[in-house]
């Protein structure tokens, strides 16, 4: 498969991502962030662990749990807590940081280079999803503000180690062990934190489906399989496709508006998008010169 279908492929995951909004806003009860993450992440993993028949041996427990942690359970509390406190295009921002992140923390656990382009493309795309989320008005609360860095980098760290780890073992049961991980972190803190959810409707079940089958199960392999063939770098600015799905589903569903600035700030992280993959490419190797009948008569 080549680096294009690759890249396209991971690109699926955030893309679909962008739903997240408009289902939990449109299809799940309100008010339950921590229960909700549980119900996406938990089931997805033990599917997968269903699917696999394949546990973790004892060596890879504690990793499990670690990325777990940090791409879930961390993650996704953070996450949460920078979207109650803060206006959606404040928190998107934040955490669109995450790419600049990657790149830092690449260059210290794994010793990848860390190249101009890249760097110019990540902090090109966060002023893209400026223009695209923003607003002039947008409130700014230090406990949120803290949430959304943090949680932008609890993220980078787990792309990254994700990478650094890969344990032996199909891609699929790599992430069924990190979900059901994150899914087990997240649960008593939802009992603590959380009252009971109320009975569910059918548009709830529905929604729940999604975001676990299609929008936890399905992408987040589909994302693990990118970290694994990817360059961490090329990986976290598709991340960035998911604020552009988010506003156009937005606009397509719910009749929000778009403004010029907003079309404007779609087309910077669209071409940021793919600046990021072009810096982030890997240079062909120059192949050895072959030494010369003459050079070796002469030596």
């Amino acid at each position: 498969m080549t680096r294009s279908t690759d890249i396209l492929l991971t690109a699926l995951a955030p893309a679909i991502w962008g739903s997240t909004y408009l289902v939990t806003t449109e299809a799940l009860p309100d008010g339950y962030p921590v229960t909700l993450a549980v119900l996406r992440a938990l089931p997805a993993g033990l599917i997968l662990l269903a699917v696999t028949r394949c546990l973790p041996p004892r060596a890879w427990v504690a990793r499990s749990f670690a990325l777990g942690t940090l791409n879930f359970a961390v993650f996704w509390s953070l996450l949460y807590v920078a979207a109650y406190r803060l206006p959606g295009g404040v928190a998107a921002t934040l955490g669109s940081l995450q790419t600049l992140m990657v790149i830092g923390l690449a260059r210290g656990w794994l010793g990848t280079r860390v190249r101009a382009g890249a760097v110019a493309a990540a902090a090109t795309g966060i002023g893209g999803v400026a223009l695209l989320l923003l607003r002039p008005d947008a409130a700014l609360d230090p406990i949120g503000i803290a949430a959304g860095i943090s949680g932008a980098a609890s993220m980078a760290a787990g792309t990254v180690l994700s990478r650094k780890w890969q344990p032996p073992v199909p891609v699929l049961s790599f992430t069924a062990w990190q979900l059901t991980a994150g899914g087990l972190v997240l649960a008593p803190l939802a009992l603590i934190l959380e009252p009971s959810l109320p009975a569910l409707s059918a548009t709830n079940f529905m929604g729940l489906a999604w975001l676990t089958l299609v929008g936890a199960a399905m992408t987040y392999w589909i994302w693990f399989r990118g970290i694994a063939r990817l360059e961490p770098g090329a990986v976290s600015m598709l991340a960035m496709m998911s604020p552009v799905t988010a506003i156009a589903l937005g606009w397509l569903f719910l009749q929000q508006a778009l403004t010029a600035m907003q079309m404007a700030g779609a087309v910077i992280v669209l071409a940021s998008v793919w600046a990021g993959q072009v810096a982030s490419r890997p240079r062909p190797v120059a192949a050895a010169q072959p030494i010369s009948s003459r050079h070796m008569s002469s030596a």
